[in-house]
């Protein structure tokens, strides 16, 4: 092994204890340097217990901490975990989960990488569509994007300061999860949003309503969907509809940063539908989780 990866590491083996190194160099040997560590990470978490999060923030510095994104993580082959890596965020290391695999909650969206940017509560006001926290370069809760399907709501420097090609959208109602995907090329979710234009998707209603499942409802017309969708109806990110042939009374959409005029402002994420709904009047409050690739 390099000696400065040695050296990183020589502190942390004072704390073992006996017969740790017969279990590293039986296990670990051969490996290529940084994999070595990897591996030394892995053999060590039952037997250093409490001391395994200090080792893995050393494995975080020497693996994740040089990258901006968890794709750049993904692609490097040797970290895979679903959870929160240091990412160098405008010069700073900064905890931001990572969604490397697959999983069932989020099978819209894959693996290869996702990088967390936001958490909303469509209970509360926080990410209403009139907040600043779309507009401005502010965090929000950080400590809260260290994990993912919780009900933290947390805004991270990964909305004004992470590129990406695809965005993966995704809403909690009780204990089930529905995933979406939009492809769509951006220097930022920020560069998308702040300065309030519409742009549009073509998704379609039938995907913008698998985000809510079965019970999901919304008129019939209109169906502007993208990012800074606005009407009686508004939604940051997510589709309005409307029950007459055009866009200017929009009282339905399924959406993330939302409100409404003169009913549903109350609903910030999830799917609020009045008059005409194909499927009835609905005011379902989801969380909502938006992560970037």
């Amino acid at each position: 092994m390099l000696p400065w990866l040695t050296a990183a590491f020589s502190f942390f083996l004072a704390c073992s204890v006996n017969g740790l190194d017969a279990v590293l160099n039986d296990t670990c040997a051969g490996q290529a340097d940084i994999n070595q560590v990897a591996c030394m990470i892995q053999k060590l978490d039952i037997k250093l217990g409490s001391q395994s999060s200090k080792l893995d923030k050393v494995i975080q510095l020497l693996q994740g901490g040089g990258q901006s994104s968890c794709k750049e993580i993904f692609e490097k082959g040797s970290m895979r975990e679903n959870k929160a890596y240091l990412l160098n965020v405008e010069s700073e290391k900064i905890p931001v989960y990572c969604h490397m695999e697959r999983t069932t909650q989020l099978e819209a969206c894959g693996g290869g990488g996702w990088t967390l940017v936001m958490k909303i509560d469509g209970k509360k006001r926080t990410f209403h569509y009139d907040a600043n926290l779309w507009t401005n370069k502010k965090d929000h809760n950080p400590s809260a994007g260290k994990i993912l399907f919780d009900h933290q709501e947390t805004k991270l420097p990964t909305y004004w300061s992470t590129p990406f090609s695809k965005i993966c959208l995704a809403m909690k109602i009780g204990h089930q999860v529905n995933s979406i995907m939009i492809k769509k090329q951006a220097d930022s979710l920020y560069s998308l949003i702040a300065d309030g234009n519409h742009r549009s998707t073509s998704l379609g209603r039938h995907t913008w309503k698998k985000l809510i499942g079965q019970q999901a409802s919304l008129q019939r017309n209109c169906n502007q969907e993208g990012f800074n969708c606005k009407s009686y109806s508004k939604a940051r990110i997510g589709i309005i509809s409307n029950g007459e042939k055009n866009c200017d009374t929009c009282d339905s959409r399924i959406g993330f940063g939302a409100g409404g005029y003169p009913d549903g402002d109350d609903n910030t994420c999830g799917n609020w539908a009045r008059h005409g709904g194909d499927n009835g009047d609905r005011d379902i409050k989801a969380m909502g989780y938006i992560l970037v690739q």
